[in-house]
């Protein structure tokens, strides 16, 4: 009868290994106890009421199956009590229907914005490319359950593709990807509460605004909000109103004055769709452009005003104010590949680089005129007029600090004829001087030599006046330089500041 009791009592142990193998609910230490009692039954009452026994032990079989469904096994490991959560949880879940109990319920999104990187900011294209984190948080009542029952399990990560999403998109998405996010997996608490954060990266479209290029701002904004439910269906949450930047990596290139989000909503008829607004204050860093294309540009700026230093003689004026002009027009098309093709605002590097090519423009037919005026000579010209002598050669260069016109080769007239040698001339009778001038040749040759003489002087006197003309001239053009010297340092100084100081005062003005 003894065998019987433990024949008895392993068969209580099977029956409950068999019922483990449905459910990981409690019942070893049922079992235990159970089969405590089963040495307390003795001989007498075995052979008396065998019946008995057997129908009590069929009973503690039945009610051990019912204890180990209702509770988990002791012994089991963590992924036993998981897994056979998430087959009861997903047991008939369906994916695609909205998580509610009545059809008028809402479903509340929390929605936050975690930025990583700014990838890039592309003027040309207006794109600007993002690496985030997308926050979201909302309640499904289906996925419930109660952490006593499965070992004191509070959360599991399931993927995200089995459960049913808010398909949050960005609206301004440029490159088709809408959705932009990697289906990573979700925790879901045991109260239903499911927090998903998948990384996107996002090409967002943006409006520039390169009026200030390379010291301009740029305001550029990212639209979430679901692409099918309305605002009765999934209502948005703004859970910070600043978006989390305390992983973000620095761009080199462009710094995050402020980013902030506000919800908002569209209305389409009957329907409001709500959204949430992030918008992103950028500053460039201008270190570069400054460095590789203001400071040169400034350089042929002053170039040009050294063309009016250069002598006039020399032909090297117009070969540098063109190669001024070449090296500008080279910037100007490599800013072309920069800026954004639009005719609503000028750049002010590309204002800066008008200016300049005007500038140099202007210099060149300064300087044609100047070497027009100092290759004048009487005989292509008049002689110089008094007027021009006064302002030229004797007034504007005191003012502008320049020496006299020194060498003008002004020389008295010459006498060639002697007060001595006429009055003796005069006082010989013409008969006389007939005889003589039979009788000696060498007053002849004396006559001769008079008029030779009167000829080479006026012939000297000649070649003084062209000189003094051809000089008188080549100073009125350095003249002309020297007024152009100054009148093109200034304006290009003037210029510079006049066009970069409203750039440089929003530059350094505090962020908005």
């Amino acid at each position: 009868m003894t065998r019987s009791v433990s024949r008895g009592d392993d068969d209580d142990h099977g029956a409950a290994g068999r019922c483990s193998a449905l459910s990981p609910r409690r019942g070893t230490r049922t079992v235990s106890e159970g089969g405590r009692h089963s040495p307390g039954f003795g001989k007498g009452s075995l052979l008396e009421g065998g019946t008995m026994e057997l129908a009590a032990l069929l009973l503690a079989s039945l009610s051990l199956c019912s204890a180990i469904i209702e509770a988990p096994d002791e012994f089991l490991s963590l992924a036993d009590m998981e897994d056979a959560l998430l087959r009861n949880l997903f047991r008939g879940y369906q994916k695609w229907v909205r998580p509610v109990l009545h059809a008028n319920d809402t479903i509340t999104v929390r929605f936050g914005l975690k930025i990583s990187q700014l990838v890039d900011v592309d003027e040309k294209n207006q794109l600007m490319t993002t690496n985030v984190w997308l926050w979201q948080e909302w309640t499904d009542y289906k996925l419930r359950w109660n952490p006593e029952d499965y070992g004191g399990v509070t959360s599991i990560r399931v993927p995200s593709e089995t459960i049913w999403l808010p398909d949050i998109v960005l609206y301004e998405n440029a490159d088709g990807r809408f959705e932009g996010s990697l289906m990573t997996k979700a925790i879901i608490k045991y109260n239903g509460t499911i927090t998903w954060t998948p990384p996107a990266s996002y090409k967002s479209s943006c409006t520039m605004d390169v009026t200030f290029f390379p010291f301009d701002r740029q305001n550029c904004s990212m639209k979430f909000g679901s692409w099918t439910y309305d605002g009765n269906m999934v209502d948005l949450v703004l859970v910070d109103d600043h978006v989390d930047r305390k992983d973000f990596f620095d761009n080199g290139e462009w710094e995050i004055l402020n980013a902030t989000g506000m919800k908002g909503s569209r209305q389409d008829g009957l329907y409001s769709y709500p959204y949430v607004t992030y918008s992103f204050i950028l500053k460039r860093l201008p270190l570069f452009y400054t460095l590789f294309l203001i400071i040169p540009c400034l350089g042929l700026s002053f170039l040009t005003v050294l063309v009016f230093y250069l002598p006039s003689d020399e032909g090297e004026k117009l070969s540098l104010s063109t190669s001024v002009l070449v090296s500008l027009t080279v910037f100007l098309l490599v800013i072309e590949e920069i800026i954004p093709s639009s005719s609503k605002v000028i750049p002010l590097i590309g204002e800066y680089l008008l200016f300049i090519m005007i500038f140099v423009t202007f210099s060149i037919i300064v300087t044609v005129f100047v070497i027009n005026v100092h290759h004048r000579s009487s005989a292509t010209y008049h002689p110089m007029a008094p007027w021009v002598k006064s302002l030229f050669l004797q007034r504007l260069p005191r003012l502008l600090c320049m020496r006299g016109h020194a060498d003008r080769y002004r020389h008295a007239d010459v006498e060639l004829r002697s007060p001595e040698l006429k009055p003796r001339v005069k006082k010989q009778p013409r008969a006389q001087a007939r005889k003589e001038e039979e009788n000696c040749d060498w007053l002849t040759m004396l006559e001769k030599a008079t008029t030779s003489v009167r000829y080479i002087s006026h012939h000297i006197k000649k070649e003084h006046f062209i000189r003094e003309v051809v000089q008188d001239w080549k100073f009125v053009a350095q003249v002309l330089d020297r007024i152009f010297l100054w009148a093109f340092l200034t304006v290009s100084i003037l210029g510079t500041i006049f066009i970069f100081t409203p750039a440089l005062q929003m530059y350094l003005s505090s962020p908005p």
